[in-house]
């Protein structure tokens, strides 16, 4: 069976309102090192990667290597039900047809209980190379997201540069264009407000601002991000969450041409 108690709801909370918009049904694979998913947006553009860390429960037990299919639109609804500061028991017996969510808050004084109905999800299972990035950006998670949503009143597709002193986000459209440079900077007493960019090589790629956006939403769940870019390949959005919890990622295909 399965057995997790995050000390935290709204962890899950915000992990599910990030993805729910890009992914309809998927498999949250369970095993002893913690719980996992890994699954496409319907367009085949975008893939999620979540992972989540036995360490990061308290207490976190799993018998055996389960599957649990979940509609996501349901979960999303379960998970508004939580208070903030609610205590998350979630419960899968050995053949389960029903995942069990238990909210508790901090007084125990009140204590709520859902079963959300287990779904057969096919869904196949990516390998994602180990990449050497040219570029690995790490800014602020609301800096991220206030660029991807400014940029899209230019255009539907940012043009990320990453040069050895700054990284430029560049939209044109119809209508005109805009550009925002961001620089390194070290923020001494707050790592989250800090900018890095560790370049091997300059990259110039574009984006489509409406996935970047979607992903954008996860910055509730970290305060930095940490976007990795090289030719050909997809460009990973990381959110690291906080007490080695796990990550969310995000990968995007970049634009060719008039695509």
């Amino acid at each position: 069976m399965l057995e997790a108690r995050l000390p935290s709801a709204v962890t899950l909370k915000k992990i599910i309102d990030a993805v729910k918009e890009l992914v309809q049904d998927a498999n949250f694979d369970c095993n002893d090192s913690g719980i996992a998913l890994q699954a496409m947006d319907s367009s085949h553009v975008a893939l999620v990667a979540l992972l989540m860390r036995a360490e990061g429960f308290d207490p976190y037990r799993c018998d055996r290597n389960i599957a649990l299919g979940i509609n996501f639109a349901t979960l999303a609804k379960v998970m508004k039900c939580a208070g903030n500061d609610d205590n998350l028991t979630i419960k899968a017996g050995e053949d389960a047809d029903v995942l069990s969510l238990m909210f508790e808050s901090t007084n125990s004084d009140r204590i709520s209980e859902f079963d959300i109905k287990l779904m057969d999800v096919d869904a196949d299972h990516l390998g994602i190379p180990e990449t050497d990035y040219s570029a690995t950006i790490k800014m602020p998670s609301a800096e991220f997201q206030r660029i991807c949503r400014d940029l899209s009143v230019m255009s539907e597709t940012v043009t990320i540069e990453a040069v050895k002193d700054a990284v430029k986000f560049i939209a044109s459209g119809d209508t005109g264009s805009g550009s925002i440079t961001v620089k390194p900077n070290q923020a001494v007493d707050k790592k989250d407000m800090e900018v890095t960019v560790q370049l091997q090589e300059p990259v110039k790629l574009a984006f489509s601002l409406k996935y970047l956006n979607h992903f954008a939403k996860a910055a509730t769940l970290a305060g930095s991000v940490t976007l990795s870019l090289s030719d050909d390949v997809p460009l990973m959005v990381e959110f690291a969450m906080d007490n080695d919890l796990g990550y969310l990622r995000f990968y995007l295909a970049p634009k060719i041409g008039d695509e």
